[in-house]
């Protein structure tokens, strides 16, 4: 990738493990940052870019002082969310669809300038998109998306427990509701949106998904018979409504529920008026899925508060495009270029592959599932949320497209190397203006393969999964029946299906409901209580609005296959990769993005690293300390004793010396290698042993050195510097033949020469062309010795 901004420092800051100290490299300002000439970003707009600035403010909600005509969208202030409506805002003001220009050029080239260029183009052209009406019809065949939940619910569950049913629970906090016209409102909404009364049944005659509105929208009706005492009582009915498989009745289009909780000492203060809804009261409302998807909900309360506000009359309009309309309008698309996307897409995988997670037991794949769940959630702070946003917007790429790298990069390393991984993430698909302000089901589920280079860097993994997702933007209305059916595969045993990855942006304005006054707050079903849909579902939340932990994640997976301790090892691992590529800690080893290889990236948490040195490196304390010396040493230390005589000139010497250099372009921080071999002299007694003769029993004794003994040198560490060859070599004779660099009786029996180059680092950094020498007494070691010793300096 190509830099768009750089900033000229006299020398990187370091810090002392001698990597860079991202944290005290200096901020860009990003909204002055450019991704063309920087000698265009103070042109000043021409009217057509004055016209798309006014877009963006509306958007962004701001004001037009610090944005720039090449600025980039998300770095300043945007997201994903912000951009889909941005996309649909160019859709309306500029009257294209998706298929005269998709989102996916936007995201490339994410500049006014460069919008300016792309929406000129529809202009010139003049192509009218294709427009979608109403079809003035009450059955028809069901949408894919319905088919494919309707279809999931038969064949991967029982029907013992529901898995769709979508459940909004608000409590009242501050106010009153009316009953009446609240009920009044419902009718109003469920009026207006026919896709809350529409019913769903299978046609044996020709093997179709049949739909068909129905009238019941005339008498709705509010459940209100049960009560709650405490919180606990409270999560036990949303719970217990969550997965009942008698809430919904597709056959008669009764798929939209709503139910006032009261709470009992709300409902004692007003035991003999029903009319109004008090404070600690609940309002849940449940939908199911084949009628409901997250963009829904905007839409209902939207329109639930607008009714509920203004006492709206029905109105028929029959005109307006209604859900069942877009099943059948979906129906004659031309799909021939996305088949052949698809086709390609999953050419020669293995679709019978499972991933090899670490699950605790295994499910017979015609098993029907009970939907019990591990879960685990994980809140990252604010200066590793913050990273992950400023990683996001210098790179071009959207919060849910670095999230996927992330999945890819753990799953890689969790399954112990799999590189063609191929996992499900949902779209929202409302691929086009008309569809934006329609309640339904309209999510597509797709297959997001990639197919990534253990040697590829965290960044070269963000390029290849960012082309990835743009690629199927343009094809992500294309079915998943459809994709299956060309394989010649259903969707009942294919693995990646339950393997799913989401990300959600909470807007500032999403789900604001305000009925006449009455505050409410929204009431989460705990985490004890989820419901399994996968057998591993991966979902990050960025919640810009908090003050803190605005980026988190939540892992749901199966307990038919994963035990709870299991899920929340897998999760803390997870963090564990955010932290190494996100943090700023210097505890932390962070990864370089730009160099070094996801293979590098660690699952092992810190404190099983320590275990690890500890059981490793560690001295165990039944291991005697005193002993005679061996056969071996004795012979070395006779010869040296006897040679150390004042009529023998001829001195042997048993130092044993290896010189060693980093390769190019490699660096080495002079803190690792001491914390290093501190390591190995606590596993390696030897290094740390004395040879001494006592007197009173004349026997040659070796003494092992106790590591903790501050009072005592263990090793010898030496620093010098060489500028010519003849000095080095000067440097490494003195190393291997001079007798007095040992002292067999202190224990000094290892040292470690570090020989820079001209002179000696002020960073502390080790580079090619300096040189590390490892010598040691021949007393504790010979050359089979260096293979262990080697293995362990690069373990430790």
């Amino acid at each position: 990738m190509i830099p768009s901004f750089f900033i000229i420092l006299d020398k990187l800051p370091l810090n002392q493990n001698g990597k860079v100290d991202r944290k005290q490299l200096p901020s860009p300002n990003f909204s002055l940052s450019t991704i063309l000439s920087p000698d265009k970003s103070d042109t000043p707009f021409n009217q057509f870019e004055e016209r798309i600035l006014t877009i963006w403010c509306q958007v962004l909600h701001s004001n037009q002082n610090h944005i720039v005509r090449t600025a980039s969208f998300f770095s300043v202030g945007g997201h994903s969310l912000l951009f889909i409506q941005l996309y649909h805002h160019y859709q309306s003001v500029f009257n294209f669809d998706a298929h005269t220009l998709s989102i996916a050029p936007f995201l490339q080239q994410p500049t006014i300038c460069q919008h300016s260029q792309l929406l000129q183009t529809v202009i010139m052209n003049n192509i009218k998109p294709t427009q979608w009406n109403t079809l003035h019809i009450n059955e028809g065949v069901a949408s894919f998306a319905q088919e494919r939940i309707f279809l999931d619910e038969q064949v991967r569950f029982s029907g013992d427990i529901a898995v769709y049913n979508e459940l909004i629970t608000l409590q009242i906090v501050q106010g009153s509701l009316s009953f009446n016209r609240l009920l009044q409102a419902f009718r109003y909404v469920l009026h207006k949106h026919k896709i809350l009364r529409t019913s769903l049944m299978f046609n044996n005659d020709n093997s179709s998904l049949k739909q068909c509105i129905t009238d019941i929208h005339k008498t709705p009706t509010i459940t209100l018979n049960r009560t709650f005492k405490n919180e606990n009582e409270l999560q036990d009915i949303i719970y217990q409504t969550t997965i009942n498989p008698n809430l919904f009745d597709l056959s008669t289009g009764y798929v939209f529920h709503a139910e006032i909780l009261r709470h009992r000492i709300s409902l004692n203060e007003n035991e003999n008026n029903n009319e109004l809804i008090m404070n600690s009261d609940v309002l849940l409302t449940a939908f199911h899925h084949a009628a409901f998807d997250r963009s829904s909900r905007s839409i209902f309360f939207n329109d639930l508060c607008f009714a509920y506000n203004t006492n709206a009359i029905l109105i028929e309009d029959d005109e307006s495009l209604q859900y069942i309309d877009y099943s059948i309008h979906e129906r004659l698309m031309d799909m021939t270029i996305s088949r052949e996307f698809w086709y390609l897409q999953l050419e020669e995988y293995n679709l019978a592959y499972r991933l090899l997670l670490p699950v605790d037991r295994q499910r017979v794949s015609n098993d029907h599932r009970s939907s019990s769940a591990s879960v685990t959630q994980i809140s990252f702070d604010n200066e590793i949320s913050q990273s992950f946003l400023d990683y996001a917007s210098m790179h071009h790429v959207t919060p849910f497209q670095l999230g996927l790298t992330m999945l890819y990069a753990f799953l890689f390393k969790l399954t112990h190397g799999d590189n063609d991984l191929c996992i499900s993430c949902l779209n929202a698909n409302r691929h086009k203006t008309e569809l934006q302000n329609i309640m339904g089901m309209f999510v597509s589920t797709l297959p997001y393969r990639v197919q990534l280079d253990p040697h590829w860097s965290f960044d070269d993994l963000v390029e290849n999964v960012r082309e990835k997702c743009l690629s199927i933007l343009e094809h992500s209305y294309y079915p998943l029946q459809h994709i299956l059916a060309n394989l010649h595969i259903n969707q009942s045993n294919i693995s990646f299906l339950e393997t799913m990855y989401d990300f959600i942006t909470i807007s500032s304005h999403n789900d604001e409901v305000s009925l006449d006054g009455a505050a409410f707050k929204h009431v989460s079903l705990e985490q004890s209580f989820e419901v399994a849909k996968f057998d591993f579902m991966l979902m990050f939340v960025y919640n810009p609005i908090l003050e803190n932990n605005r980026l988190s994640f939540r892992l749901t997976c199966s307990h038919d296959l994963f035990d709870e301790t299991t899920v929340t090892n897998i999760g803390q691992r997870l963090e564990y990769c955010f932290q190494q590529v996100f943090s700023s800690n210097q505890a932390i080893n962070r990864d370089d993005t730009c160099v070094t290889s996801i293979s590098k990236i660690s699952l092992i948490l810190p404190e099983e690293t320590q275990e690890m040195e500890h059981v490793i490196f560690c001295r165990q304390p039944h291991i005697i300390n005193e002993a005679p010396a061996s056969f071996a040493q004795i012979r070395l230390w006779r010869n040296e004793s006897i040679h150390f005589t004042r009529y023998i000139t001829q001195v042997p010497v048993y130092n044993m010396s290896f010189v060693y250099h980093l390769h190019s372009h490699h660096t080495l921080p002079i803190q690792h290698l001491r914390q290093a071999i501190r390591l190995i002299m606590k596993k390696h007694h030897s290094l740390r042993t004395s040879i001494i003769l006592p007197t009173q029993n004349n026997q040659l004794m070796q003494q092992i050195i106790d590591i903790n003994d501050h009072s005592r040198q263990l090793f010898t560490f030496i620093e010098s510097a060489y500028t010519t060859h003849e000095q080095l070599s000067h440097i490494i004779h003195e190393e291997k033949y001079n007798p007095q660099l040992f002292n067999l009786a202190q224990g000094l029996v290892f040292r470690c020469h570090i020989v820079y180059y001209k002179r000696i680092s002020s960073n502390h950094l080790l580079s090619n062309k300096d040189v590390i020498i490892f010598n040691f007494h021949h007393a504790v070691f010979d050359y089979l010795s260096m293979n262990i010793f080697l293995h362990d300096l690069n373990q430790a």
